[in-house]
C-alpha cells in the first residue's frame, strides 16, 4: 500500500534546479535511506514531502489519515518547559480521551439509568483502548527511552538550560515516543554517542511503521534501511536494499549506462556522418532525410557529471615544541564545575579524540585549553611555537556573505582565483562559491569553514565535531587528511569508524564529570 506519492516534482533555486521531474511512492512499512552528496538537495526533499516548500511543478500526495512525524536539523523547542513535559506531549492525543473519558464518569451522577449505562459502556471501551496503547505506562515509556537516548539526567531540567546537542537529543525523544505512521529523520546521529547509536538502531530496525531516513554513517543505514533513494544530479532513483547493497547496484546501473551512451553516440555518429555526406545529393536526399527524422527522434542518454570530490590538506607551521600544553588541577565550567580537578598532558604529534554524552563539557574542555574561556581553577602550561587552528561546532546566525566572500574576509591578502581554487578543492562547485552561506546545506557550510582552517598555517587543530553534516565521500577524506597531518590533534568526536585508525589516545570526558553517573 502507498502512503506517499510524487509525480513529475520540479523544484529550483534562482537558476538552480534541484529536482527534475522526479516520481516515486512510499509504500506502508519502508525503511528508506535518503543519500546524496552534499547540497543535492536531501533537505529540501524533506522540506517538500512535508508542505515546508511548495514544489514548482508536479504533485505531492500523502494518503487520508496518515500521520507524519518530522525532525530537521534546524527544529526549536519550546521554551519554559522541564524535559519530562515536553516529552510527554508526545501522548497528547491519550491525555484528551482520557479527559473524555473522565468527564463521562463525573457526568453519570446527572443521567438517567440508561443514558447512565450507554455513557458507562462508552467510558469503558474507551479505557481499554487506552489500555491496549500502554496509556498507563507513559512514565516508564518516556524514562526509557529518555535513558537509551542518554537524556534520563536532564528529565526535570528547564529547555531553557539544555545544550544544542541536547535539544536535539529531546526532539528525537518525543518523535520516536510519537510512533507516527511515517517517520522523518534528518541525521539524526548527529550528538549521538556510540551507545546512543546503538538504542536508535535497534529502534528503527524494530519500527513497525515506515522511514524516511538523511544519513551520512554507512554502518548505521547498513543496520537500519531495506530501500535506498539516491539523489544525484536533479534525479532520484529507487535501489532496494541497505547502503551496501546500494553500492553495488549503483555501480552496475552506472557501467550499463556507459555502455548503453556509448552504443547511442556510435549510432548518432553513423546517423549524422550519413545525412551530412548525402544530404546535399538529390538521389540520395530522401534518405537522408528520413535518417534526419530517425536521429531527432532519439532520445539522448546523459552521462551524469561526477561531482568534484574535496581534496583536503592541513597546511603545515613551524615544528612545534614537544609540550603542547600541560594542565595543573584544572577545573572548568561556568556557574558550576563541570569536572574534577584534571591533570591532562598534550604532547607533540598526539591525536587525541574526546568522547561522552553531550553536555558534559567536551566543547567547554576545548575553549577553556584555548583560553577562549576562563577555566574556575588550577594552571594550564603551553609548550613553545604553538600555532593553532580551531573548527566549532556549530556557527549560529544569518550568514549573507558568498562562500568565497566568506573565505577572502578570512584571507584578504589572497587573489579571488586563490580563494576559488581553495573552495574548489574542498568539494564545492562554482555555483556553491556564488551562494551566500545562509542558502548552503549544513555540509557545503561545514565545507567552507573548513576550507578557511585549511589555508591556515597550523601545528595543533582543534576539531569540534567536524564530521556533522559531512558526506560519506567528505568524511572519507578529512580522515585521511588528519591521518597524514604531522601535528597535533584534538578531536571531538561521536563516530568510531571516523576516529579509530586515526587517534593513538581517546579520552572519555564521562570520567571527569562531576554530574556524570
Amino acid at each position: 500500500m502507498s502512503i506517499l506519492n510524487v509525480e513529475n516534482m520540479t523544484h529550483g533555486f534562482g537558476e538552480k534546479t534541484v529536482f527534475d521531474k522526479v516520481s516515486f511512492r512510499l509504500l506502508k512499512g519502508e525503511h528508506v535511506g535518503l543519500i546524496g552528496a552534499n547540497g543535492e538537495g536531501k533537505t529540501t526533499f524533506m522540506n517538500i514531502i512535508t508542505n515546508k516548500l511548495l514544489p514548482d511543478n508536479g504533485n505531492v500526495e500523502w494518503s487520508k489519515k496518515v500521520s507524519v512525524g518530522y525532525m530537521d536539523q534546524h527544529t526549536n523547542l519550546k521554551e519554559g518547559k522541564v524535559v519530562r513535559e515536553v516529552l510527554k506531549e508526545a501522548f497528547n492525543r491519550f491525555y484528551k480521551i482520557e479527559e473524555e473519558m473522565n468527564s463521562l464518569y463525573n457526568n453519570l451522577e446527572k443521567m438517567n439509568e440508561n443514558d447512565m449505562i450507554k455513557n458507562i459502556e462508552k467510558a469503558t471501551k474507551i479505557q481499554e483502548y487506552l489500555e491496549k496503547n500502554d496509556f498507563y505506562s507513559i512514565n516508564s515509556r518516556v524514562e526509557g527511552t529518555a535513558k537509551g537516548l542518554g537524556i534520563d539526567e536532564l528529565l526535570n531540567r528547564n529547555v531553557n538550560k539544555l545544550s544544542g546537542g541536547q535539544r536535539t537529543k529531546v526532539l528525537l525523544a518525543k518523535l520516536l515516543l510519537e510512533k507516527p505512521d511515517i517517520l522523518l529523520l534528518d541525521e539524526p546521529t548527529n550528538y549521538l554517542d556510540k551507545e546512543h547509536i546503538d538504542f536508535l538502531t535497534a529502534y528503527l530496525k524494530n519500527y513497525e511503521n515506515a522511514f524516511i531516513l538523511i544519513s551520512h554513517e554507512m554502518e548505521f543505514l547498513n543496520n537500519v534501511v531495506n530501500v535506498i533513494w539516491h539523489i544525484e544530479n536533479r534525479k532520484m532513483d529507487r535501489y532496494s536494499g541497505n547502503y551496501d547493497k546500494f553500492l553495488k547496484l549503483h555501480d552496475e546501473r552506472r557501467k550499463q549506462v556507459i555502455s548503453n551512451y556509448n552504443k547511442q553516440q556510435r549510432e548518432i555518429e553513423k546517423l549524422e556522418d550519413y545525412i551530412r555526406r548525402n544530404k546535399v545529393r538529390a538521389s540520395t536526399a530522401q534518405m537522408a532525410h528520413s535518417r534526419e527524422k530517425k536521429l531527432n527522434k532519439i532520445e539522448r542518454i546523459e552521462i551524469k557529471k561526477n561531482l568534484p570530490k574535496p581534496h583536503f590538506y592541513f597546511k603545515p607551521a613551524r615544528t612545534s615544541g614537544r609540550l603542547i600544553l600541560e594542565t595543573k588541577d584544572l577545573v572548568i565550567g561556568y556557574d558550576k564545575p563541570l569536572t574534577k580537578k584534571l591533570n591532562l598532558k598534550v604532547e607533540r604529534g598526539d591525536k587525541i579524540a574526546l568522547i561522552g554524552a553531550n553536555g558534559i563539557g567536551k566543547t567547554t574542555l576545548l575553549k577553556s585549553l584555548m583560553g577562549l574561556i576562563d577555566s574556575l581553577s588550577g594552571k594550564i602550561e603551553y609548550g613553545d611555537y604553538g600555532f593553532w587552528g580551531y573548527f566549532e561546532q556549530e556557527v549560529k546566525g544569518l550568514n549573507r556573505n558568498t562562500a568565497l566572500e566568506e573565505i577572502w574576509n578570512e584571507y584578504p591578502s589572497s587573489t579571488k582565483f586563490e580563494m576559488r581554487s581553495a573552495l574548489a578543492k574542498c568539494g564545492l562547485t562554482e555555483e556553491h562559491i556564488r551562494s551566500e552561506m545562509t542558502v548552503l546545506s549544513g555540509g557545503e557550510q561545514a565545507k567552507v569553514r573548513l576550507c578557511k582552517l585549511l589555508n591556515k598555517q597550523t601545528n595543533i587543530l582543534i576539531l569540534d565535531e567536524p564530521t556533522n553534516h559531512l558526506d560519506i565521500i567528505a568524511k572519507e577524506e578529512l580522515k585521511r587528511a588528519l591521518k597524514e597531518y604531522e601535528g597535533t590533534v584534538l578531536l571531538v568526536c561521536h563516530e568510531p569508524e571516523f576516529y579509530d585508525g586515526l587517534a593513538n589516545s581517546v579520552w572519555n570526558c564521562e570520567e571527569w564529570c562531576v554530574n556524570c553517573t
